[in-house]
């Protein structure tokens, strides 16, 4: 599960809205409260007047709450916060008959739309780790894209990857993994002051280690890159003792993905957690 709420707020007037306006237990005046919560997510802030304005008229805070577009919200945070809210705001108007029916149409929506969240109760919006991982691409995308290097050495890495749908072979296999070690590389040498070239010697001048033993586990993975055969060098070694596969080009993937916040400045971890 990688997506966002904001990414498909239009579907949730269908989805979720709509039917909570037509339940039983639905009050005249249920989109006056929404609409005043929802308020405090859009970009473009109301003044107390007009808020109040819109909020002394069902249909138009209704006709408001509707016609709010993805472009009008603030982020994913303030979002989520809106729909985690509205669960004590519909308990308060209709009781648990109608926050559970909410509870039910939240959820029902995540799955449809394979968004990143675990919903738990009362009404609790939990990002998984899926959803962290996709955020973490996805945000290394955009600042790979910043800088023409990185891009190219992004690229390369992607392409390596795809390339593995064609045959998952050892060479296929082996270009993936040397990629990935050349895109790290280019984003700690990146850093404000580095001077080194290498990976093991880049790592040496970083300063965002937690523990040295994650500096050296990083180091020792690049010392693998660099000992086995066909990934960064061509000569042979004591080292291997088996053919690289598919098992390799996972995990090896998967892990050095989790040191790239360490290799740049520019990844916000708390926006790769919450959603941007």
């Amino acid at each position: 599960m990688r997506g966002e709420f904001i990414g498909v707020w239009s579907e949730t007037s269908r989805e979720i809205w709509e039917v909570l306006g037509v339940h039983e237990a639905a009050p005249s005046d249920l989109f006056c409260e929404l609409y005043y919560e929802l308020s405090d997510a859009l970009k473009i802030k109301l003044t107390a007047q007009e808020l109040a304005e819109i909020n002394d008229d069902p249909e138009r805070s209704r006709k408001a709450f509707e016609t709010t577009r993805t472009q009008d919200l603030s982020g994913e945070p303030k979002l989520v916060a809106f729909l985690e809210d509205a669960h004590e705001i519909l308990q308060d108007l209709g009781g648990d008959v109608l926050s559970n029916h909410y509870f039910n149409l939240l959820a029902a929506f995540i799955d449809k739309f394979s968004l990143r969240y675990d919903l738990r109760r009362p009404c609790i919006l939990c990002p998984t780790l899926p959803g962290v991982f996709a955020n973490l691409l996805r945000d290394l995308r955009s600042v790979t894209s910043q800088n023409t290097n990185l891009d190219s050495r992004m690229k390369d890495f992607e392409d390596a990857v795809r390339d593995l749908r064609y045959g998952c072979t050892e060479g296929r296999i082996k270009t993936c993994i040397g990629k990935q070690f050349m895109l790290l590389e280019a984003m700690g040498a990146s850093c404000p002051g580095v001077t080194k070239k290498t990976l093991g010697d880049i790592c040496d001048q970083l300063g965002t280690w937690p523990h040295a033993t994650i500096r050296e586990s990083l180091k020792k993975l690049y010392g693998f890159a660099s000992d086995y055969p066909g990934i960064r060098h061509g000569t042979d070694s004591e080292g291997a003792v088996r053919n690289v596969d598919m098992r390799d080009m996972v995990a090896i993937c998967i892990l050095l993905a989790g040191f790239t916040p360490y290799l740049t400045d520019l990844l916000n971890a708390d926006i790769v957690y919450r959603g941007s």
